[in-house]
């Protein structure tokens, strides 16, 4: 039986002088490790839409979600697979704070990420997408 497929989204957000926008998973799966904003899209919500409302609910900013740059798939608990939609964003406003299930939110750079506990391969794919920090 093909495992549960939950829809998911993300946002890759830059700040004024290229660092890349970050929050520390507060819950499983990945808890305790580094990756970009994001969570399930709800009942009639489109990933777009729902990378925008988990940037603003995990780090106080709200964003303009530009392009979709990735799908990717990847294992949860119970055989259930997330379909991850990651978008590039925009900060347009609020103020940058840890919020719903983030632990912990900041700004980083390239060489500040190699030595973070990152979700599994994010350093690899942001460099294979050019979307690492400068």
């Amino acid at each position: 039986m093909e495992g549960r497929r939950v829809p998911a989204a993300g946002a890759v957000v830059h700040d004024a002088t290229g660092r890349l926008l970050l929050v520390r998973r507060g819950h499983a799966p990945q808890a305790g490790r580094w990756t970009l904003p994001g969570g399930r899209v709800e009942a009639g919500e489109s990933p777009a839409a729902a990378a925008a409302r988990e940037v603003t609910e995990e780090t106080g900013l709200v964003v303009t979600v530009g392009r979709e740059w990735l799908v990717l798939e990847r294992p949860g608990p119970d055989g259930v697979v997330f379909e991850i939609h990651d978008f590039v964003a925009t900060v347009v406003g609020g103020e940058l704070r840890a919020g719903d299930d983030a632990a912990d939110v900041g700004w980083f750079t390239a060489a500040e990420m190699a030595a973070l506990p990152l979700t599994t391969d994010l350093l690899g794919i942001l460099d294979r997408a050019g979307l690492l920090p400068g």
